[in-house]
């Protein structure tokens, strides 16, 4: 019997139902994600205390801040001009979401004489640490000794899209953020912050002790630093406020300025 072939309408129609129905997918997989910042779910969860004042940090303290798309197009010149040394601008999440003012946040800040670092917001609900590693590599997440970049960070915080620990017990989120730290390291040489707050890694790696050699950016809102989570006996940046005279989020880095030239060189 021969076999009738579909009109090529009906075909079309398939075609384009079905690449319909994938971008819908994808929209569902990142919806929000535009909002999705270094510590946006850490101050829905765990709250925002007092944040101490900006003259806190003296001399050896180097005030700086990270952004995301959500602050849209930044001034970097009247960051520079309040004092912001350095900042951390978020560049993906998981693999298929860029930040659409990464060029402009990441090159501006440069070009005002800070020292910057791209971030990356994990999601290991939707694939391995090591091919969001690889995604954020290839979207700006690099590395150069230049002394104006800062190791690529990893920011590990509550799952905004449900389940806290993205449906990984513990020994699957330490294997996840191990995958992602050693193809990162393998790629520049520089093992990457990792951004967390002590709460989450309590709760979703049970408070794995493997990662000191990963300079740490710990979030906590409030007047001091606080515990640290297993493995770090010393914070390299604390994100100490969701507001302030810098946009976006406030961060002091834990020593002076060569201090931080230091870790950019690497």
């Amino acid at each position: 019997m021969k076999r009738r072939s579909l009109p090529f309408a009906a075909v079309l129609a398939a075609t384009l139902l079905v690449a319909g129905q994938a971008t819908a997918k994808a929209d569902d997989i990142y919806a929000g994600a535009q909002d999705h910042f270094a510590g946006s779910q850490i101050a829905k969860v765990e709250g925002v205390g007092e944040a101490p004042d900006v003259l806190y940090g003296g001399e050896d303290q180097v005030l700086g801040h990270d952004v995301s798309g959500h602050q849209g197009p930044v001034d970097w010149r009247g960051a520079a001009g309040s004092g912001a040394k350095f900042v951390y601008v978020k560049a993906t999440e998981g693999t298929g979401f860029v930040n659409p003012q990464f060029a402009q946040q990441y090159n501006g800040s440069y070009k005002a004489g800070l020292i910057r670092g791209a971030y990356h917001f994990a999601r290991p609900d939707i694939s391995d640490g090591a091919a969001q590693a690889r995604y954020f590599l290839a979207h700006g997440g690099g590395w150069s000794a230049d002394g104006k970049t800062l190791p690529g960070a990893l920011d590990a915080e509550y799952n905004p899209y449900g389940e806290t620990c993205y449906g990984k017990d513990a020994a699957g989120m330490v294997a996840w953020i191990r995958a992602f730290s050693d193809t990162y390291r393998a790629a520049t040489g520089r093992p990457p912050t990792i951004y967390t707050s002590t709460s989450w890694w309590k709760r979703c790696t049970a408070n794995n002790g493997g990662f000191g050699a990963n300079p740490l950016w710990i979030a906590r809102y409030n007047t001091f630093v606080g515990e640290l989570p297993a493995g770090w006996g010393v914070h390299t940046i604390w994100q100490f406020a969701d507001r302030g005279t810098l946009p976006g989020d406030q961060n002091w880095f834990n020593g002076s300025a060569d201090r931080l030239l230091a870790l950019a060189l690497g």
